[in-house]
């Protein structure tokens, strides 16, 4: 009765309180969710793997938007199929491929997941539990079972970087005007500095092309000052070569036309790759 009359305010004022946590979605959402969950349950692919890719495709032309996340005053968890920026776009192929792993499709074990992934430790509990540095998106979600870090197996190096990019540039993020989430993002920036990154670098890619299959998850590494990765997709073979199915910054989630090497021989600052694996 609870979850029900939730669901009910949910679609007249867009907020609603579900298993403690207020999420942040609009009636058009829930729709789209329903509409997508009917078509991917119809999906047949040979690999897991296979599966993430087919449900990327599902969202070909759906519209690139900045900061989809930063709504409000307070951390909500927020759901939004109509807009993706480049981790978005990771997060919610990863939280449907999970419902159909597990023959779930229901909106509720969709928002668990979509927590699960989003937050460390799998909990919302404020602005800075939210894992905005995607390595240690990377190495948190390792830790709950939902990815494995490839790039050591793939020949990655150790890099040792201060990764401090919110922390000094603070006025780049509204959240961080408020003392307290700046104050926790310093202490998570703390943490980060005793980490080391593993980075397969641009010139060993193409020799490791064929141990990286469809579905991965490719993070752009960077050499800008603080910050750690600059952009996210998933791995798509296309002829045999390996290319980036991405929300991309260019207008919408789309695939690269030319190769993930020769991609990223164009973007300035860019190092190499790490690659995590959907499990």
């Amino acid at each position: 009765m609870g979850t029900k009359l939730n669901l009910i305010l949910f679609l007249f004022m867009g907020m609603v309180s579900l298993h403690g946590q207020t999420i942040t979605c609009k009636p058009v959402d829930k729709q789209l969710f329903d509409q997508k969950m009917a078509v991917l349950q119809k999906l047949e692919a040979e690999s897991y793997g296979d599966t993430i890719v087919a449900i990327g495709k599902s969202f070909l032309e759906t519209p690139y938007v900045e900061k989809t996340l930063e709504v409000g005053e307070k951390e909500t968890l927020v759901i939004n199929l109509r807009g993706f920026d480049c981790t978005t776009f990771v997060e919610n192929v990863l939280a449907f491929s999970h419902l159909l792993r597990n023959n779930e499709a229901d909106f509720d074990a969709f928002v668990e997941k979509l927590e699960t992934i989003r937050y460390r430790d799998g909990v919302l509990n404020g602005y800075p539990s939210r894992l905005h540095y995607f390595t240690e998106w990377i190495r948190n979600n390792n830790e709950k079972g939902m990815v494995k870090d490839m790039t050591p197996d793939l020949g990655g190096v150790e890099l040792q970087k201060p990764i401090n990019f919110m922390g000094t540039h603070r006025d780049l993020y509204p959240f961080l005007a408020d003392d307290d989430n700046f104050g926790a993002m310093l202490e998570v920036e703390e943490g980060l500095a005793n980490e080391t990154l593993c980075i397969l670098p641009q010139d060993g890619i193409q020799s490791q092309e064929h141990n990286i299959q469809n579905g991965d998850i490719i993070a752009l590494a960077t050499s800008i000052k603080g910050l750690d990765v600059t952009h996210t997709g998933f791995a798509i073979k296309v002829d045999g070569r390996l290319h980036l199915l991405h929300a991309s910054s260019a207008g919408e989630v789309t695939i690269t036309k030319e190769p993930l090497v020769d991609y990223l021989k164009k973007i300035k600052n860019n190092i190499g790759i790490i690659v995590a694996r959907p499990l």
